[in-house]
């Protein structure tokens, strides 16, 4: 039976294992610890293993029976040998001259290695490998034997030569692969050999940091040449790159470089500076007689009514914020302060009432502001929920993505009209920061109804009359 019949038997036999099983060849290789590609020459033909091992494991994996695995390794075993006979067909030595090249000084060897092994990169390598392996004293001559036959060299002098060239090369090769392996990323891409030997790194930062910057000199540059140990940039001095790279402060606290990104605060907000007192009573001030004011809108439309007729909030405004992290990580709301961007005469016109009267059994919680004050301050005022108290709020506090909060802020003025608006500082994961919460880029406003006329909506006459109070 030919060669190629006895390879063509025992792929055979692999192709109908594989089909047993509903897996592809790419998972079978990742099973069995190899390439795709090589799996499949296997099972084609194109190549034979030089071990039995993967095999075994590739009948493991397929189910194969202890008689299908013993039939394997028998028709395995006839393959191999015969991808070593030499391609004549017959066993015979040749006689090298001294201009032998090394290939034909070895018998066909199977196309396609082993689990882990490399395929030659070069005809020398291969022929100082055989030869390592297969060296045979003689009386005059030296042997190496390829497979199951032998096959004649040129003189001892001669072979010694081509191994001892062969060996050169190899260890060349194997220096310069090796170097590669511990350069740096990015100077794999830049260049290789006596360049990147030539080049050094250095550590950077402060203190305890996170851990050394490395900076690397282009490829080329003098300092990669002829300064072997260079002063750290300003960059390297900070951290390196402006990177995250941060040095613990005394109290233990980390501060970030001065060249760091801010980023996105961790926190978002949503406000709504038209909300009314326990939900129905709230006064607007309108330039405007009583018959060109419309009637009273529902809450929900408060903030386009008074959009429309120009009305500005009377006596008070409540704010009700809405706060809550970007994500799960908890950011920390350190402080609610109050800024005053200007202060003038009440507002003229008239103050009109959104209610008739209404009241319930739950107050809030909220923060107090008088903004009358020189210097307001947002003070924690506690609830009451049918006369259960309800604890005030206090800074700090915590939200996240999962646990937002409503903060309620109740600013009043009996004698300005008060524009301002709030800041809102955070902590979170060393960051710290500050938001301005405003009126859609624009500062709330607040005016005394003081003095002004004052009317409520008479549903039954469908008109607005003077309130008495």
């Amino acid at each position: 039976m030919s060669a190629q019949d006895e390879v063509a038997r025992f792929a055979a036999l692999l192709r109908e294992l594989k089909g047993r099983t509903d897996r592809s060849y790419g998972q079978l290789a990742r099973r069995l610890g190899m390439n795709t590609s090589t799996l499949h020459r296997y099972c084609a033909g194109d190549a034979v293993p030089v071990d039995f091992a993967p095999l075994e494991r590739f009948a493991a994996l397929c189910g194969a029976t202890d008689a299908e695995r013993l039939e394997l390794h028998r028709l395995w075993l006839r393959a191999a040998e015969a991808r070593r006979r030499p391609r004549g067909g017959a066993a015979s030595e040749t006689t090298q001259g001294p201009d032998a090249s090394p290939e034909t000084a070895q018998g066909d060897r199977p196309a396609t290695p082993s689990l882990g092994e490399q395929p030659d990169s070069s005809p020398d390598l291969a022929a100082a490998r055989d030869s390592s392996h297969a060296e045979e004293p003689g009386g005059g001559d030296t042997r190496v034997v390829s497979g199951p036959v032998g096959h004649s060299q040129g003189p001892a002098p001669q072979r010694r030569k081509r191994v001892a060239v062969a060996a050169a090369a190899m260890c060349a090769v194997l220096a310069t692969v090796g170097s590669l392996s511990f350069l740096p990323d990015e100077r794999k891409a830049a260049g290789s050999g006596a360049v990147g030997a030539a080049e050094g790194t250095r550590d950077s930062g402060t203190g305890g940091g996170a851990g050394p910057a490395r900076s690397v000199a282009p490829t080329g540059s003098p300092s990669a040449s002829r300064s072997p140990s260079p002063s750290p940039s300003p960059s390297a001095r900070r951290g390196g790159n402006g990177t995250a790279s941060k040095a613990p402060g005394p109290t233990g606290s980390a501060t970030a470089p001065d060249d760091a990104p801010a980023g996105p605060p961790p926190l978002t907000w949503s406000v709504n500076d038209h909300a009314w007192s326990y939900g129905c009573g709230h006064d607007y001030v309108v330039a405007k007689p009583p018959a060109q004011v419309p009637p009273p809108p529902v809450p929900q439309d408060a903030r386009t009514w008074a959009a429309t007729q120009g009305a500005v909030h009377g006596g008070e405004t409540l704010v009700e914020l809405s706060v809550q992290g970007r994500s799960d990580t908890a950011v920390v709301l350190t402080a609610l302060r109050v800024r005053v961007a200007g202060r003038s005469a009440p507002a003229p016109g008239n103050a009109y009432a959104m209610d008739q009267g209404c009241g319930g059994a739950l107050t809030p919680r909220y923060f107090d502001v008088d903004l009358d004050k020189d210097r307001p301050i947002a003070r924690a005022v506690a609830g009451n929920d049918a006369g259960t108290p309800i604890p005030a709020v206090r800074m700090p506090y915590r939200v996240s993505a999962t646990d937002p909060e409503v903060l309620m802020v109740t600013a009043r003025t009996e004698g300005c009209d008060c524009r301002w608006w709030l800041e809102l500082d955070w902590s979170s994961q060393g960051r710290t920061g500050t938001v301005r919460i405003d009126d859609r880029g624009r500062p709330f406003r607040t005016s005394a109804v003081e003095g002004l006329p004052h009317y409520e909506y008479d549903t039954l006459n469908r008109s607005w009359r003077i309130r008495n109070d």
